[in-house]
């Protein structure tokens, strides 16, 4: 166990069992074993106050957000007031509904207008569970599928030519465009979308049942949608599969989804990093509540060319890191072997996670063995060295403070470290 003066921490993450979730994969990361065979969807590593991970200290389990409040030094807290990012793994068995996050701005509107209507933080039908907005990273650990986005005009065009049953929804995209087409679908009722999907779906889900359809065809994940699920009605997601982008990514590769832009996983399985928020407008695919007003004013009607990110890589050092726009986060991967080595200084809170191999991390005189599926929390300003004697894949959580510091309307949240490298006298 860890010692309050020390600088890194072991720590433990909290599993999600969401039904969506795969049954082997991180159980087998974890090193826990799942006799009754129940879904294990995400594990969380954070200080998230419905799941927050436990920090190994001094023979006692102390809950992250307790830690870094109270038994952290000044010099040590967050640069945000708290944990400004959530960090997840992620095995998605069935497909999660498609959802949108708003901006910081309508975030804090959002949350005082719904608490003004005395509308519970725990109720089913509410949107704003906090002030926050949630831009989020994934990086695949597997063939990864999801929907990101609107199609650029000539593909969503081709969709409504190509497939019979939604070729009247051509006349209105060519005079409304993006927010008109979304619009219609989203505010069809139940009756009307059950008698325009109907055909659909009888027609593509037995060559789906014959795997006659292609990943990559809107088709595939339409028919999928209907595995497993009561199909007296269809959901009014489907109309959504056939407009936005659907996209495949190889291991390693990573995706950046801000507020506004739709987007769902479909399959496979990711490291996730978003800021600390649990603000999420839904668009179907799943039984959860869906404000088409709050949704469609949230959503970026826009054409969308994904832009894969493959991170900036220092082979010296084994990392990959994955820039993006955002202050709240940063997340990296390196990968070890025993001629190459890894050393760093944390400009934040920093949470690792081993996915491959062993390593020892070394701060100071202190040694910390890390193995597949071990978390450590590792404290701002603290340099230290990761080495190994075979292969290891350690992923990293932090806060890109170096170039936030540049921007002198939130230098107060940098810490005395980094002010002084970037030459700012505090």
């Amino acid at each position: 166990m860890g010692s309050l003066d020390n600088n890194i921490f072991r720590i433990e993450g909290v599993v999600q069992h969401y039904d969506w979730g795969g049954k082997s994969f991180i159980p087998n990361l974890i090193s826990e074993k799942n006799p009754a065979n129940i879904t294990y969807a995400e594990y969380w590593l954070g200080a998230h106050l419905k799941a927050p991970s436990l920090v190994k200290v001094q023979q006692k389990n102390i809950p992250l957000d307790v830690f870094l409040n109270e038994y952290s030094s000044k010099d040590s807290e967050p640069h945000f007031g708290t944990l400004p990012y959530l960090f997840k793994v992620l095995d998605v068995h069935k497909m999660l509904s498609i959802q949108v996050h708003p901006t910081k701005e309508a975030a804090k509107k959002g949350y005082e207008l719904e608490n003004n209507k005395g509308i519970p933080l725990t109720a089913n039908h509410r949107n704003y569970k906090d002030q926050n907005h949630k831009p989020e990273i994934m990086v695949a650990l597997s063939d990864f599928w999801l929907l990101h986005g609107f199609l650029e005009r000539s593909k969503l065009i081709k969709n409504l030519q190509e497939t019979k049953e939604l070729y009247f929804l051509l006349k209105t995209f060519l005079s409304e465009g993006y927010v008109g087409l979304y619009k219609k679908v989203m505010e069809f009722t139940q009756e009307e979308v059950n008698i325009i999907l109907r055909p659909l779906m009888d027609r593509i889900y037995p060559k789906f049942t014959a795997n006659e359809i292609e990943k990559s065809a809107p088709a595939y994940w339409a028919a999928k949608s209907l595995a497993d699920k009561d199909v007296q009605n269809l959901d009014k997601g489907i109309f959504s599969i056939f407009f936005f982008n659907i996209l495949k990514l190889s291991k390693g590769e990573a995706i950046f989804q801000d507020a506004g832009l739709p987007h769902a996983y479909l399959e496979g399985k990711n490291m996730e990093l978003m800021a600390n928020s649990d603000n999420v407008l839904r668009g179907g695919l799943t039984s959860k509540h869906i404000d088409v007003e709050e949704l469609i004013r949230n959503t970026k009607f826009e054409e969308t060319i994904p832009a894969i990110l493959h991170g900036n890589q220092n082979k010296s050092n084994g990392e990959v890191v994955y820039k993006t726009t955002t202050k709240d986060f940063e997340m990296s991967k390196i990968e070890l072997n025993s001629s190459t080595s890894h050393r760093s200084v944390s400009n934040s809170i920093e949470i690792l996670i081993a996915m491959k191999g062993s390593a020892t991390m070394i701060e100071n005189k202190n040694a910390f063995f890390i193995e597949k599926g071990q978390s450590f929390v590792i404290k701002p300003n603290t340099a230290y060295k990761i080495q190994t004697n075979s292969e290891a894949e350690i992923y990293k959580a932090g806060v890109p403070i170096l170039v936030n510091c540049s921007n002198l309307e939130i230098l107060a949240s940098c810490s005395f470290k980094a002010l002084i490298r970037i030459g700012i006298s505090p």
